[in-house]
């Protein structure tokens, strides 16, 4: 009979430590530090650059079902080669693990077709600035899992709110709510990911984890497709080569932003993740030749001060450990030998 996992003595208090009371740090604890930095930057990289892709694939004629199911099955097998190939050791892991992990990324599939969606509708550098606000709902939920919301949280959130209004409103043509909405709702399936991530890297290594979701999110978004399915000889060689970079873009950015989140934790992998945006505004100023209102700054600012607010957050909670619970459960109900 496996024994409980032992529960962390308190995963969020890395974010204590980090934002409040610098403590002394061994030289492991600062290399350990130092890598996940390094990790935490990588993934905005990556990430910023997929919005951008995507829209060069809609430019290709290249509907947005067909782009999201093939580039998260590019991913997907990507992953599956290289550790079969190069980490076979790392396919193996306990059930409540893998099954943990295949949540994390169905929620997250079921967000980027949300995601992709809105980019349809609106900008990428717009829909960008909107998805960040899941870093106001990484802090949100981590206070609803043991703690009363306190009034900065409120605060941010109505700051966040009004940045959104001014960012929708302030486009040079008509307000798409919708286009806004979904990305909203996009926001809040990344940012369920990366609290449940926190809980779920303490146990396994983030490879494992970043195999086992990706492989959940190109199931979701293969049954979207298969329920309305497309001719794929119609799909252009430019279409084809934006869906094949994207697929190695996201690959390489969930690997490398579960890598960040198992070092640093959460909000501050959230936080280090909005270098994204200038990726991403970057290139679409480049490539699509996009470009902000004045109102939209002003609402990109406000967003900003939003986020970089969480600084001053105190009384972060211990976790549910609903890891534990689940196994409570599982062993509960075993019959006795």
């Amino acid at each position: 009979m496996p024994s409980t996992p032992s529960a962390p003595d308190n995963p969020a208090s890395i974010v204590v430590d980090a934002i409040s009371k610098p403590k002394p740090k061994s030289d492991s604890s600062i290399s350990r530090w130092q890598r996940g930095l390094f990790w935490a930057l990588a993934s905005p990289f990556f990430l910023g650059t997929i919005p951008v892709l995507a829209k060069l694939a809609y430019a290709a004629g290249v509907g947005v079902i067909t782009v999201v199911a093939f580039r998260t099955l590019f991913a997907a097998a990507l992953l599956w080669a290289g550790t079969f190939l190069f980490a076979r050791r790392l396919i193996r892991s306990s059930k409540p693990a893998v099954l943990s992990s295949l949540l994390a990324g169905a929620i997250n599939g079921v967000g980027s077709l949300f995601f992709y969606f809105s980019l349809t509708r609106i900008d990428a550098s717009l829909g960008q600035l909107i998805n960040i606000t899941y870093l106001i709902f990484v802090t949100l939920m981590l206070r609803l899992l043991g703690q009363v919301i306190s009034w900065l949280t409120l605060f941010r959130m109505g700051l966040a709110i009004f940045a959104i209004y001014l960012l929708t409103l302030g486009g040079l043509g008509p307000p798409d709510w919708l286009g806004v909405g979904t990305m909203v709702i996009a926001a809040l399936a990344y940012a369920i990911q990366l609290v449940l991530s926190q809980r779920i890297l303490v146990d396994i290594p983030a490879p494992t984890m970043t195999l086992y979701a990706m492989t959940a999110m190109a199931g979701v978004v293969t049954l979207a497709w298969l329920l309305n399915p497309v001719n794929l000889t119609l799909v252009s060689a430019p279409g084809w080569q934006a869906i094949l970079m994207m697929g190695w873009a996201t690959a390489l950015s969930r690997l490398t932003l579960f890598l960040g989140v198992k070092h640093l934790g959460s909000i501050q992998t959230a936080l280090l993740g909005m270098l994204e945006v200038i990726v991403t505004i970057g290139l679409a100023t480049f490539l699509l030749e996009e470009r902000l209102t004045l109102m939209q700054w002003l609402g990109a600012g406000v967003l900003l001060i939003s986020i970089l607010l969480v600084r001053y957050e105190r009384g972060v909670p211990r976790f549910i450990d609903w890891w534990q619970i689940l196994w409570r459960w599982r062993l509960g109900r075993r019959p006795p030998r």
